[in-house]
């Protein structure tokens, strides 16, 4: 890596040992902790040819029999998982959207797009960026800067802003909208598919409180699984808005369950005051956040939450807990979630340990994709 200083980011570099031997080849970075993202172990180019054959590996793992019938939503390229670094792609029916995880891999762009475009003919390519991480952007106007049209024809409403435009998509059946021009937060959260899967047959005449439910796949699934009443909790009325939208696409009567616009830990702690209790409490909790009653951090306050999930549960109920925070361990997870349950005095057992399913794969040489920490506790 002689003369590192003068390589311009995104171009294509070998990584040679002391020996000489080349160890593989990919695109510099000038800024952040990786310098080289490799796309590949041999000193071969960088170019369309390679993306061709790297995402029809990897599509070919999905859909050699793997993900579930009527699904139209899934992830195609998980990033190092699929052998291309710091690149996800994802599948909405007829549309997918583009992540990449740093400006050097802007270099790459057009041969994705090329490739994505001949592999899979999509309506349209979306870019999906994390908007900024401050807490001061409003969602469509996070989407507006960090996200956009990339290739195709979206359609939709003259004067229509592209964070409002929505696709249908299936889940095992259920239907769902989401909104590709939203970049990351779309509306559906794929990677906890198995677990709604596995939650399915445990619903019917089940009490459900939903905590920070966003737009409702757990609460659309209770409800079509037979529930008998669910309680859809989310700080944001826009999610909500979306979750009984999402139950009108399925055909289910929102009416007999309630919706409330508020701060989860608020909602537990007036329901156990009203003596109220449930079946199965669903908690999984963003890794951070801002609210009007100040910061939540999972890290910190996860064991709050546990706790005060505990006081609400009936007396053969279940507790299912979450996290995608990547920097809590499952070693540290496991330590929230037991102090939690000795604060509200409520002995838990494990019954179930989820994980994400075949299209968000795990490489035994990148331990850090396996961020999902998913328990479903029983008293």
């Amino acid at each position: 890596m002689a003369g590192a200083d003068a390589r311009r980011s995104g171009e294509v570099v070998q990584i040679i040992a002391g020996d000489g031997a080349v160890l593989g080849a990919g695109l510099w970075g000038d800024a952040g902790k990786i310098a080289v993202r490799i796309w590949r172990r041999d000193g071969g180019p960088v170019d369309e040819t390679l993306v061709v054959s790297l995402l029809t590996a990897a599509r070919e793992r999905r859909l050699g029999g793997a993900l579930p019938p009527e699904t139209s939503a899934w992830r195609w390229v998980h990033g190092e998982n699929d052998d291309m670094p710091g690149l996800r792609v994802d599948v909405w029916g007829e549309h997918l959207t583009v992540s990449l995880a740093d400006p050097s891999l802007d270099a790459l762009l057009p041969s994705v797009l090329s490739a994505l475009q001949a592999l899979a003919r999509p309506q349209a390519i979306w870019r999906a960026q994390r908007p900024p991480a401050d807490g001061a952007v409003d969602e469509l106007e996070g989407a507006r800067d960090a996200c956009g049209l990339l290739a195709g024809d979206a359609g939709g409403e003259p004067g229509q802003l592209q964070g409002e435009f929505e696709v249908e998509v299936r889940e095992r059946g259920l239907r769902f909208g989401v909104r590709p021009g939203l970049g990351h937060d779309v509306g559906l959260f794929c990677d906890m598919r198995d677990v709604r899967a596995w939650l399915q047959p445990q619903l019917a005449g089940r009490r459900v409180l939903n905590l920070f439910a966003h737009t409702g796949a757990f609460s659309v699934l209770a409800a079509a699984s037979g529930a008998a009443r669910v309680v859809t909790v989310d700080l944001s009325q826009r999610a909500l808005d979306r979750a009984q939208a999402n139950m009108a696409r399925n055909q289910l009567d929102s009416a007999p369950h309630a919706w409330l616009a508020e701060d989860s830990l608020v909602v537990l702690d007036r329901l156990r005051r009203q003596g109220q209790r449930f079946d199965l409490v669903i908690a999984d909790p963003p890794s951070f956040s801002h609210g009007p009653r100040g910061d939540w951090s999972v890290e910190r306050d996860l064991h709050r939450l546990v706790a005060a999930c505990c006081r609400v549960l009936s007396p053969a109920g279940w507790l299912l807990v979450a996290s995608n925070h990547g920097g809590l361990s499952p070693k540290d997870f496991a330590g929230l979630v037991l102090k939690g349950s000795l604060k509200a005095g409520v002995p838990l057992r494990l019954l179930h340990e989820g994980s994400t399913p075949v299209d968000f794969p795990a490489a035994l040489s990148f331990p850090e994709s396996r961020y999902l920490k998913c328990w479903v506790l029983g008293r």
